[in-house]
């Protein structure tokens, strides 16, 4: 049994860290915090919680968060780093849910997100946390950096194809469309229920702050590195509440491959990476409140293009979710462990 701490419990991956958590066997949550909600009952805020925790709100404390084995980030971004060196030094395990850490080009990061860094000096050691990628490096990582919740649906649905060299690599395109909550707790007017239900639309068309990410991480999948890389991330807003479906594109260079056959052999040994049958296409709906990506190929028309569907839950594998399995595997539990539930239907 270790003991969690959650520094920024009041937002959607807060709350979906202290759901998962609830339940898993390995794990006693002893430290949540938020400035705001100090001293507030968590089951005040978050009913769905009501019986499952008798702890409240609280100020961050840097010893509290010490005599934790390991303290999740549920923070804005830019946040995490005021506080990440002392915990590092203190010799925390930590998984920042924010974007703080996954970017290795300080000056990039800064572009993207606006502010300066506090502490670039911790960016290198922190390591990318796509378990299906970072296996190893995770387990002895003492700093991991969850993925962006696009970048997990894109890298998964490129990931077998680029590693193979299977297709021309400067233009990828991604189709992304995620739910509401993939913007947060926070009042804005586009996520008002009156502004998005019944609607569909881009947005960040000229440049999504998750390119830069998903970039990063397909470069390091390409078996020749001297191929440039370019891809065109087109992100959407559904009139749902969580969920993500990113449609993929790309052009083969061969036409000798069994694509099918590749993302199985690829994914058979991945618990949470589901390659649907040949002529079935994945559905937000099934992944709801699951850690699991489902993912179909197609080749239309048998022509050179290769279309990949992608579809994960934007707080699960696309947060909280991957967050924990991610400490399943710092702590050599098994990797499924408090993530075994299937998604929620209807």
């Amino acid at each position: 049994m270790i003991q969690a701490g959650i520094v920024g419990g009041t937002g959607y991956t807060g709350v979906e860290l202290l759901r998962i958590l609830a339940t898993h066997p390995q794990v006693e949550v002893k430290v949540i915090t938020s400035r705001a909600e100090a001293g507030r009952p968590v089951h005040e805020l978050y009913p769905n919680l009501r019986g499952h925790y008798d702890i409240v709100f609280s100020e961050p404390d840097l010893d509290a968060l010490l005599a934790c084995d390991v303290v999740f980030f549920a923070t804005p971004h830019g946040v995490a780093q005021a506080m990440m060196p002392s915990l590092i030094d203190g010799g925390a395990r930590v998984i920042d849910l924010s974007a703080d850490f996954r970017l290795k080009d300080i000056a990039t990061w800064e572009h993207w997100y606006a502010q300066k860094h506090a502490c670039p000096e911790l960016v290198e050691m922190a390591v990318y946390g796509l378990p299906e990628r970072y296996r190893e490096e995770i387990k002895r990582a003492q700093l991991v950096a969850c993925p962006g919740c696009y970048p997990t649906s894109v890298q998964l649905g490129f990931m077998p194809l680029l590693e193979q060299g299977l297709i021309e690599p400067g233009q990828l395109i991604a189709n992304s469309a995620s739910g509401v909550s993939g913007a947060g707790r926070q009042a804005k007017i586009g996520s008002l229920f009156a502004e998005n239900s019944d609607s569909f639309q881009a947005y960040a068309v000229e440049g999504h702050r998750h390119l830069p990410e998903i970039e990063q991480g397909l470069r390091a999948m390409q078996v020749d590195a001297s191929e440039a890389l370019g891809l065109t991330f087109v992100p959407h807003l559904l009139p749902i509440v969580r969920g993500i479906h990113s449609t993929l594109y790309a052009k083969l260079k061969t036409d000798t491959c069994d694509l099918q056959a590749l993302f199985e052999s690829r994914y058979k040994d991945e618990a949470f990476v589901d390659i649907l049958p040949q002529g079935v296409f994945p559905q937000t709906r099934s992944v709801k409140g699951s850690n699991v990506c489902r993912i179909s190929i197609s080749q239309p028309q048998g022509r050179d293009t290769v279309v990949v569907m992608s579809v994960i839950d934007n707080l699960a594998k696309g947060a909280s979710g991957q967050a924990v399995q991610n400490m399943n595997i710092m702590f050599d539990f098994a990797e499924n462990e408090g993530l075994q539930a299937p998604a929620l239907l209807p």
